[in-house]
């Protein structure tokens, strides 16, 4: 009767796992628990030479879930079963303690299928003598079949294999397994996380905190095309020549903001509002080294030697000469020796003695009447105050540089003069 019941529950533990993608192909997946209790009963088949009847088998396994697939589980066996009549009769009480392996296909689906296989002990402790101990090892196959997450159905069938004086016994077995203890949390994938979306992952970002919108490399950094270090989207300035110092708006630096960059600037340090040339220098329209701003007296000879206000260091002698006239009157003598003194101050110095006339001819007759004015003083500090023809050059102006105005008797007078300059040592 043992043998057929042994062979009705292989046959009906084989079916079920023919018929097993059939009954778990649409398995919902199941929360994983870490422990697993299974109360069991079943028969426990001896071999034939051990001289004990076949019987009933009570076991409780306590498992616990090493990952979804492998488990470990410790079970405890016991039967009492009784000796043959051929060997006088009596019983004995059976334990046997097992730590078993198991491996679960398809742990998600509903009905699982698994293999198993450990070792341990059976101790047989008869009512008459004494007990016996021998080591063993077990293996075999088994089915789960769970209506709830925690809740399971279970058949298991074993071959047992003790030591000692060896035997083969057989174990199979049905009940339930009880999952509980903490939920195993699915294994979740964790996005790489791009805190600035800018589409470098935060791991790889060299420029964490892009704003919004703003192209980036593949660092992460935002573009900078002509390499400033400005990126382009405050780049008030783009396409700066390389290697050009700029300011925090990618424009080329300009200390003394005369609006020419600092490499570019041949005067740097430009007082604020002058206007300036390319080179980033103030304009001096007559080369006197005084800027056009500053510049009291535009328009200066070129050569002269100027004060700080852009008018020439000269003297303007008090000398009127009469009309179309370039004769010396005895009365400036003196004053023509004031004239010489001045001289004598820049002995190092070419001195420029320029004549002038009002407008009352025209301006070709002009100018070679203020010539004429200009060699007959030339002449006369050359011949009576001793003074080198070399140090002295005569140029008459006409009517370009008038001092009073032409339209009174008055201005025009005082337009027909003669004035002494000191031509400058170095040209600024």
């Amino acid at each position: 009767m043992k043998t057929m019941f042994l062979r009705l529950f292989m046959s009906a533990l084989c079916l079920c796992l023919i018929c097993l993608p059939a009954l778990t192909g649409n398995a919902a997946t199941r929360a994983k628990k870490d422990y697993s209790l299974s109360p069991m009963i079943g028969g426990y088949v001896f071999e034939g030479d051990q001289d004990l009847e076949d019987d009933l088998t009570y076991s409780l396994g306590l498992g616990y879930n090493l990952t979804d697939s492998w488990s470990t589980e410790f079970v405890l066996n016991y039967f009492n079963t009784d000796f043959k009549r051929s060997q006088g009769g009596g019983s004995a009480d059976g334990l046997l303690y097992h730590l078993d392996t198991l491996y679960h296909f398809m742990p998600e689906s509903s009905l699982v299928p698994y293999l198993a296989g450990g070792f341990g002990g059976m101790t047989i402790d008869p009512d008459r003598g004494s007990s016996e101990t021998d080591f063993l090892i077990n293996y075999g196959i088994g089915l789960k079949y769970f209506f709830t997450d925690s809740l399971a159905l279970r058949g298991d069938l074993r071959h047992v294999f003790a030591f000692g004086d060896p035997n083969n016994n057989f174990i199979y077995s049905a009940g339930l397994t009880y999952l509980f203890g903490s939920q195993q949390k699915p294994v979740t994938r964790v996005e790489p996380k791009d805190s600035d979306g800018d589409g470098v992952i935060d791991a790889n970002d060299a420029c964490p905190g892009t704003p919004a919108g703003v192209p980036v490399n593949r660092l992460g950094c935002p573009l900078d095309s002509d390499r400033d270090g400005v990126p382009d989207y405050r780049d008030k300035c783009p396409n700066t020549p390389k290697s050009t110092p700029v300011n925090k708006q990618g424009c080329a630096l300009d200390t003394d903001g005369d609006g020419v960059s600092n490499k570019a600037d041949k005067c740097p340090g430009t007082p604020q509002g002058m206007t300036v040339d390319e080179r980033g220098c103030t304009m001096d329209s007559d080369g006197d080294g005084i800027a056009d701003q500053a510049d009291k007296c535009p328009g200066t000879p070129a050569g002269l030697m100027v004060n700080k206000k852009g008018c020439p260091i000269s003297l303007t002698l008090a000398i009127e000469f009469d009309v179309d006239k370039a004769d010396i009157k005895q009365r400036y003598h003196a004053e023509l020796k004031r004239g010489a003194d001045f001289i004598r101050k820049y002995p190092a110095s070419r001195i420029l003695i320029a004549g002038h006339t009002d407008s009352t001819a025209s301006d070709a007759y002009n100018l070679g009447l203020s010539q004429r004015r200009a060699e007959s003083i030339r002449n006369y500090l050359i011949r009576n105050f001793g003074i080198k023809a070399e140090r002295l050059q005569a140029k008459g102006y006409g009517e370009t540089f008038p001092i009073a105005d032409n339209a009174t008797a008055q201005g025009r007078q005082r337009n027909r003069r003669v004035e002494l300059s000191v031509y400058a040592l170095n040209k600024k």
